[in-house]
């Protein structure tokens, strides 16, 4: 099960425009690069829960079939059922058990082979892909004993230091999501995970690795990452008629006037920027008509009721 339901309200107003999953990392929507690396790794059926601009991610993705996969969705209306909420209402369409459970927003590398073959050993009934906790300020941790039990969860900050970080993929017994009432609002970490660890504490396990991990929480976690994805893939899409400068990326559809100069921006969809246009650091999401003569620095531009917004770019 892939978590594509969340709101993504710290990455607004970029998820005003697209569900977060559904938004282009370095030219190729989350979602898909995501899904790919399931394929690649041997998952390949699977469901993503729905929410927050569902149409933005059936339109990038659809049932998968391009990539290799078959995708089917579980709606969450009227409400978003959270962690644990929408994993419980989707068991009967996931179908397997354990099941991977894997956070639409988060990029990473992690060896799900690995991962299953410990979860099995273990015994567990959760096993939580983990990496050395490098930015405690930054991120919660999770705590683990000698025997790679998680033992409990903890806030970011300085007694979070030299505990783990859990970066988004996970395998899971569905028994495990039994206690909440179908339909229900739930949460696994701050929620069922902590009532389990009280409960039985050998049941959720940590299995820790180096393995990469780019987080896209915030607009400027989504411009480093893709910035950070397209240096090291030596991505360069080129609009029509135009080379973009190092560094910018271009969606499908867009225009760029001969004259503009566009750097160290990226450009989704259908963007038309006029004669004499400067674009320097900024973000311009599906749609948007930057009219001609306009400079803009470090800023994120989007349509709104056929209006041009636009608001700071804090990097």
């Amino acid at each position: 099960m892939v978590l594509t339901a969340g709101l993504g309200t710290r990455l607004r107003p970029l998820t005003d425009v697209r569900a977060k999953p559904a938004m282009p990392v370095a030219g190729e929507p989350m979602i898909r690069r995501i899904v790919a690396w399931l394929v690649s790794q041997g998952v390949d059926d699977l469901v993503l829960n729905l929410h927050h601009r569902p149409e933005t991610l059936a339109a990038v993705l659809g049932d998968g079939r391009d990539l290799g996969a078959r995708v089917r969705y579980s709606w969450e209306l009227p409400r978003i059922l959270g962690s644990a909420g929408g994993p419980r209402l989707a068991r009967t369409i996931v179908g397997a058990d354990p099941f991977f459970i894997v956070n639409g927003d988060t990029l990473t590398d992690v060896d799900l082979v690995h991962l299953a073959n410990a979860h099995a050993a273990s015994g567990a009934l959760v096993s939580l892909a983990l990496v050395p906790n490098r930015e405690f300020l930054r991120y919660g941790g999770v705590q683990l004993d000698a025997y790679g039990r998680v033992t409990g969860f903890i806030r970011r900050g300085p007694s979070a230091a030299g505990s783990s970080h859990y970066i988004g993929v996970q395998v899971v017994a569905g028994r495990v999501f039994d206690g909440v009432e179908l339909g229900e609002t739930a949460s696994s970490i701050g929620g069922v995970y902590d009532a389990l660890i009280a409960s039985r504490p050998d049941s959720i396990r940590g299995v820790v690795s180096d393995r990469a991990f780019y987080d896209v929480g915030t607009p400027a976690d989504y411009w480093r990452t893709s910035q950070a994805l397209s240096a090291a893939s030596g991505a360069s899409p080129v609009a029509q008629g135009f080379s973009p400068a190092a560094g910018s990326l271009i969606g499908r559809g867009s225009r760029i006037d001969a004259s503009a100069r566009v750097t160290q921006s990226i450009l989704w969809d259908d963007v038309d920027v006029g004669a004499g246009v400067v674009l320097d650091e900024c973000i311009v999401t599906d749609g948007v008509r930057v009219p001609a003569g306009a400079i803009y620095q470090r800023s994120i531009l989007i349509n709104s009721d056929d209006e041009l917004v636009v608001t700071p770019l804090v990097l």
